[in-house]
C-alpha cells in the first residue's frame, strides 16, 4: 500500500492537476462554443431555409458520422498547410467544438420539433415575429426537453478530451501518461486518479442536470 502512495509525490499531483486544469479550460470553453453554434444549426435544420438548412444537413452529417480523433488530427495536422496555425490548446477547443456542435444540432432539432405546433401560431396570433416566437416561446420550451441529451454529449465531451493526448496536449491522461512512463510502478495508481477525477467530474454534470430538470419542471 506504501507504494501505491509513493506515487503521489507533491511534484506528481501538482502535475497532475495542471493536466485536469487544461482538461476543464478546454471542456469548458468547448461546451459554450458547442451550445452556441449546435443550437444555431439546428434552429437552421428546423426552419428548413430553401437550400441553404439541406446544404448546411449535408456538412453536419459527415461530420458527425467522421471519428473525433480524425477531426483533431485535422485540425492540428492538416490547418497549418492551408496557412492556418493553431496552437495545441485551441486546435483541440475547435475540433471539439466542431464535432460536438453536429451532434448537438441534431438534438436541438429534435427539442424544437417535440414543441406543439400551437405554441407557434399561438404566438403569431399575438404579434410576434419568428425571432421572438423562437427566442421567448419556443426554446425555452426545447431545452428543457433536451436537458438530459444534451448533459450526455457534454459529458462525452469531458471524457473525450483525452483524445488530444494524441496531439500531445498536456491535458489529464497526457500527464498521466507521463507520470507512469518514468516509473511503471505507478499506473495503477495514477490510473486510479484519473478515473476518480473523471468520475467527479461528469458525475458532477449531471447533478447540475438534475438541479436544472428540478428548475424548470
Amino acid at each position: 500500500m506504501s507504494g501505491f502512495f509513493s506515487a503521489f509525490t507533491e511534484a506528481n499531483l501538482g502535475y497532475l492537476m495542471g493536466g485536469l486544469g487544461i482538461t476543464v479550460g478546454v471542456s469548458i470553453i468547448s461546451v459554450v462554443l458547442s451550445l452556441i453554434f449546435g443550437s444555431i444549426i439546428g434552429i437552421v435544420f428546423f426552419e428548413k431555409i430553401p437550400y441553404f438548412s439541406s446544404f448546411v444537413g449535408t456538412i453536419n452529417n459527415i461530420v458527425r458520422n467522421l471519428p473525433l480523433l480524425l477531426i483533431i488530427f485535422f485540425t492540428y495536422f492538416a490547418l497549418p498547410q492551408l496557412g492556418l496555425h493553431l496552437p495545441i490548446f485551441w486546435a483541440t477547443v475547435v475540433a471539439m467544438t466542431v464535432f460536438q456542435s453536429a451532434m448537438l444540432a441534431e438534438i436541438v432539432r429534435g427539442g424544437l420539433e417535440a414543441v406543439d405546433i400551437g405554441q407557434f401560431e399561438g404566438a403569431r396570433a399575438n404579434g410576434l415575429s419568428n425571432m421572438q416566437t423562437m427566442w421567448h416561446i419556443v426554446l425555452p420550451q426545447a431545452y428543457k426537453k433536451m436537458i438530459p441529451p444534451i448533459i450526455s454529449q457534454l459529458i462525452s465531451l469531458v471524457k473525450d478530451t483525452s483524445l488530444a493526448s494524441g496531439i500531445v496536449l498536456a491535458e489529464l491522461t497526457y500527464r498521466g501518461q507521463i507520470i507512469y512512463a518514468q516509473n511503471t510502478n505507478f499506473i495503477v495508481p495514477v490510473l486510479v486518479v484519473m478515473t476518480l477525477v473523471y468520475f467527479l467530474l461528469n458525475y458532477g454534470l449531471s447533478l447540475i442536470a438534475k438541479w436544472f430538470d428540478h428548475k424548470l419542471a
